[in-house]
């Protein structure tokens, strides 16, 4: 009995088997919604709310993390694409297919009478076979120069050509050695805007306006003080204020507020960054002394700004400090700029460390958030190959991994190789879609590659998807990163085994906080 009879006669199925079932019908139902967004032919997907607002897009963790979901099952599924999305920023559609393929095929085989146990070992086993090819068959990115990443841009990119191509240029201006740091993502320098025509540029982009019209529009030769704080003067409180020793205080503090205004002024600061609001008294002699101010600047732009300007950000009470001590947290930038069409300012040639930003245009706001993702899906790519190298892509390398763990089947003994054949079919599953997707038979596509790799020994042979022969991957340049590729593999596998390990579902008794909280949540084990 395979996992379709099962759901379709209840009644047959082993009752120590029924929350394994239940599970994996689940995990069908979540890989079901993001399978056909997979390949180059792949469609797209319609997300509606109660209210009526719509989303359309084929990426996948965008449609897991839109759903609708309550199974807890489900959630451990989407949970794992988000963690891939997290850790490297590509591949959740991947994952998820390869994951649900797993949880498929151990449910199967359980089924049939292998215990859960031996199933995992196997799962297990083939797992750590698959992840040991993938780094046999890396291949390294020669310099940040090579062609090979914009062909990694216009894959993760969904074939959007300008995407990839500003993508590529703002690798190019970063540089391998910042692409390689850890806490850098290059896919947090791209912002997407309506109307805005695509660009790449040295410099940052803060999305705020001047505080008022009458501070300058432009500055060149920008002193920059970021100020990671109000610009208001420190609070008293009310019971302290009622008294005459807490008035005076007040009186003391709004004196010392103004004078450290003016001691920006007398720095010849020209340009202030304040993360939340700035008081009025301070707005009044800043603009008087024609100096740039935004506030309420976003943490992340603002880290930027003071990495690109070379800039310490400085609390309110840092501004008591002698006038000498506060130019050491100024920052420099060539042009400072307010892109009134645009709504945003623009701080250009820094002398802290080059950075890029990627600005993304697009037609229509309907459009922004889609043109958004897949840029940043396209970054994450070329950043995961600069770092880790790539491997062919099209689902070749998978089937190429499938080969090669069926081979290591014959090291093990006894029920657990049937765990390893699930591995063998998971594995075979993103090919197999991706065909699917672009018309083709997906069990005859697939065997033809399969014969096709062992005839030649060449792991690099796949399917093109507008004709539909065997084609060498890696000769038309369709290729995905490693990194990409060994945590959607790894990931798949340890969300699989943990599903699978699940014997009973027992509903949690509500603690008292939250026993008033809807009858929704104490309407018993919910639904998918």
């Amino acid at each position: 009995m395979n996992l379709k009879q099962a759901a379709g006669s209840g009644a047959e199925v082993d009752e120590r088997l029924a929350a394994l079932v239940t599970n994996a019908n689940a995990v069908r139902a979540i890989t079901a919604a993001v399978e056909g967004t997979i390949g180059p032919k792949g469609l797209d997907t319609m997300l509606v709310d109660r209210f009526g607002e719509v989303i359309i897009t084929n990426d996948g963790v965008t449609i897991l993390d839109k759903m609708d979901v309550n199974h807890p099952a489900a959630k451990m599924l989407i949970n794992t694409a988000k963690a891939q999305q997290a850790e490297v920023g590509d591949g959740t559609t991947t994952a998820t297919i390869m994951a649900g393929g797993l949880v498929a095929e151990g449910v199967n085989q359980v089924l049939r009478g292998v215990p859960v146990a031996r199933v995992i070992e196997g799962v297990k086993f083939g797992i750590a076979q698959a992840l040991e090819q993938v780094a046999v068959n890396c291949r390294r990115v020669s310099d940040i120069q090579d062609p090979i990443l914009r062909n990694i841009a216009m894959i993760a990119g969904r074939e959007h050509q300008d995407i990839a191509d500003l993508v590529v240029e703002a690798a190019r201006l970063i540089g391998v050695e910042k692409l390689a740091e850890n806490n850098f993502k290059l896919a947090e320098i791209i912002t997407a805007q309506e109307g805005a025509a695509n660009e790449v540029f040295l410099g940052v982009i803060v999305d705020k306006e001047r505080m008022n019209k009458e501070m300058p529009a432009v500055v060149e030769n920008a002193k920059v003080l970021l100020i990671d704080d109000a610009l208001e003067p420190e609070e008293i409180g009310d019971e302290a204020l009622s008294t005459e020793a807490g008035f005076k205080r007040y009186i003391e503090l709004q004196n010392e507020f103004k004078e450290n205004s003016k001691k920006i002024v007398e720095l010849g600061v020209n340009v202030v960054l304040v993360d939340r609001g700035v008081h009025t008294d301070a707005e009044e002699i800043l603009a008087d002394a024609g100096i740039m101010v935004i506030q309420r600047v976003a943490a992340k732009d603002l880290r930027r700004a003071a990495e690109h300007t070379g800039a310490r950000m400085l609390k309110r009470t840092g501004l008591k400090k002698e006038t000498a001590d506060l130019e050491k947290y100024l920052g420099i930038a060539h042009r400072v700029y307010e892109d009134e069409k645009l709504e945003h300012v623009r701080i250009l040639g820094g002398k802290g460390k080059p950075m890029a930003t990627i600005l993304v245009g697009a037609a229509t706001e309907e459009v922004v958030g889609e043109r958004m993702r897949i840029a940043k899906d396209a970054a994450s790519s070329v950043q995961a190959a600069v770092k880790g190298g790539y491997v062919p892509g099209g689902g070749s390398i998978e089937i190429a991994l499938a080969r090669k763990v069926e081979k290591s089947r014959e090291h093990l003994k006894g029920m657990a190789a049937y765990g390893v054949d699930c591995v063998v079919n998971a594995l075979k599953r993103p090919l197999s879609q991706i065909v699917e997707n672009a018309g083709f038979n997906p069990l005859e596509k697939v065997e033809d590659v399969v014969a096709a790799q062992m005839a030649g020994q060449m792991d690099y042979l796949g399917i093109d998807c507008d004709t539909g022969l065997v084609t060498d991957m890696l000769a038309v340049g369709v290729v995905d990163p490693v990194p990409v590729k060994l945590h959607a593999i790894k990931a798949a596998g340890e969300v699989a085994v943990a599903i699978l390990r699940i014997d009973t579902i027992i509903k949690k008794k509500e603690d008292a906080a939250n026993s008033t909280q809807g009858s929704a949540a104490s309407a018993g084990m919910p639904d998918f």
